[in-house]
């Protein structure tokens, strides 16, 4: 718990890299069209419980593994965005099943440490070009609603993105209490 505590603190975050396609405004909404690049995440998964009663039990199992908890013991620093995927209804509600990931920092993309919890799996995610909508304060499952509602609306019926899941993005440690960056990605479909 304390390399948790300290890596988040005093470890050097990095931010995933991307490349900006396009910064756009409609209808006074601003969102920019992004494209990440492969890379290995650390992820873990959840169902049965709603988003608020489980993503900060998840986001801590991430930190704690790259914070030292592996079988290497090796702190890797902090990345962000944390990347919580969930899966809304035809209503707009969430459902019960959600996955956060964390990608792993550039020195260990190659070789991440061995997760010693059994729940963390490392995985390799395609590169992917997603449409992205900042906002700030803190975020929990009705505000990222609201702002994935905002950015659909924005959107529009014809955009071309995938309407079954969407991604929920935090990039600053929980006991930061101003100047909050979290987003919502949604996964544009390829041509």
């Amino acid at each position: 718990m304390f390399g948790m505590i300290k890596n988040s603190l005093f470890g050097d975050t990095e931010e995933t890299e991307y490349k900006v396609l396009s910064s756009e405004t409609k209808d006074g909404v601003s969102f920019e069209v992004r494209r990440y690049d492969a890379a290995k995440y650390a992820t873990v998964s959840s169902e049965g419980r709603t988003f608020d009663q489980v993503s900060g039990e998840l986001v801590r199992k991430l930190l704690m593994y790259i914070g030292g908890s592996n079988e290497q013991g090796e702190a890797m620093g902090t990345a962000a965005p944390i990347i919580i995927t969930v899966y809304p209804r035809n209503d707009g509600v969430l459902s019960r099943r959600l996955m956060v990931g964390i990608r792993i920092p550039s020195t260990y993309q190659q070789g991440p440490p061995t997760p010693t919890d059994t729940a963390i799996r490392i995985e390799e995610r395609p590169g992917m070009t997603v449409y992205a909508l900042q906002f700030g304060g803190f975020a929990g499952e009705s505000e990222y609603r609201a702002e994935a509602l905002r950015l659909t609306r924005t959107l529009g019926e014809t955009a071309p993105f995938q309407r079954k899941q969407y991604f929920c993005c935090s990039y600053d440690p929980p006991l930061k209490p101003y100047g909050r960056r979290n987003e919502v990605w949604f996964l544009q479909e390829e041509p």
